[in-house]
């Protein structure tokens, strides 16, 4: 089993759990990926999702480059039923990690250990992230003569600055925790034995509040990224009157004015 995938109290957690392959995805990893993505999507009572890696060492290395890669390319033949999945439809590891997967449920980022070449791809489609002391990020696609193509070129240089993106891109050197918060690519850098800890202390908050109003923030956030602001203001529009016309939008200020929790119900 490549992946961990379990519900609890309204939070989904997804942890990668092939620590002895650096949490690398091969083909039976996707397939599993995809399945908790689409099962967490739909669940109307999961509220917040955690993506984690098993082990201390590594939150996720990206594809697998002996089982995944060659598949890919064509240098391996399919020898599992998720083998030929994949060479079917070669798009279903960018849905794995979520380079074209649709998803306006919040994901928080729990980074155990570094993040390279795909691990450091998934976390664009993350809204939160924390991050271990001491972990490195990087894209080292080009060393391999191969393209960062989940998302690397499109989403990193809308989430840093951009001759620092080039550096990484082109040189594929790796980047330190310390210097991946200062630019913002992660919101806190905690000791090992707290990550998760403090990704669920987020995603608890979070699960609290109204799944309607979250999904559409978040939607409309990442369909208005780098659109016009006029375009961006109607989309921001049509998608917060829903949100103000449901019953949870009068079941908040109602609870607050009444000093006790909201009972939100997604509806």
């Amino acid at each position: 089993m490549g992946l961990i995938y379990e519900k609890k109290d309204g939070i989904a957690y997804l942890t990668l759990n092939r620590p002895d392959e650096r949490n690398a995805v091969d083909p039976q990893t996707v397939l599993e990926l995809i399945s908790a993505w689409e099962d967490y999507r739909d669940d109307d009572e999961m509220r917040c999702a955690i993506i984690t890696g098993a082990g201390d060492e590594s939150f996720c290395s990206g594809a697998d480059l002996s089982k995944l890669i060659p598949l890919i390319t064509g240098a391996r033949e399919p020898e599992t039923e998720a083998d030929e999945a994949i060479q079917k439809d070669p798009s279903l590891p960018q849905k794995a990690l979520l380079r074209n997967f649709e998803l306006y449920k919040p994901v928080i980022a729990a980074i155990n250990g570094s993040a390279i070449a795909g691990g450091m791809e998934l976390l664009y489609s993350t809204d939160i992230r924390i991050a271990a002391e001491g972990v490195q990020f990087g894209l080292q696609e080009v060393k391999w003569a191969v393209f960062p193509m989940m998302g690397s070129t499109v989403r990193l240089p809308r989430q840093m600055p951009y001759a620092r993106v080039m550096e990484i891109l082109l040189a594929g050197e790796l980047m330190d925790v310390e210097e991946a918060c200062q630019f913002g690519f992660v919101n806190r850098v905690v000791p090992k034995d707290a990550v998760m800890a403090e990704a669920e202390r987020f995603a608890k908050i979070i699960a609290a509040n109204g799944p309607l109003a979250v999904r559409a923030v978040k939607e409309s956030v990442l369909k208005n990224m780098g659109r016009p602001v006029e375009e961006g203001l109607q989309t921001e529009q049509d998608l917060g009157i829903p949100v103000f016309l449901s019953e949870d939008a009068r079941e908040g200020p109602r609870a607050f004015k009444e000093r006790r929790p909201p009972q939100y119900k997604g509806k």
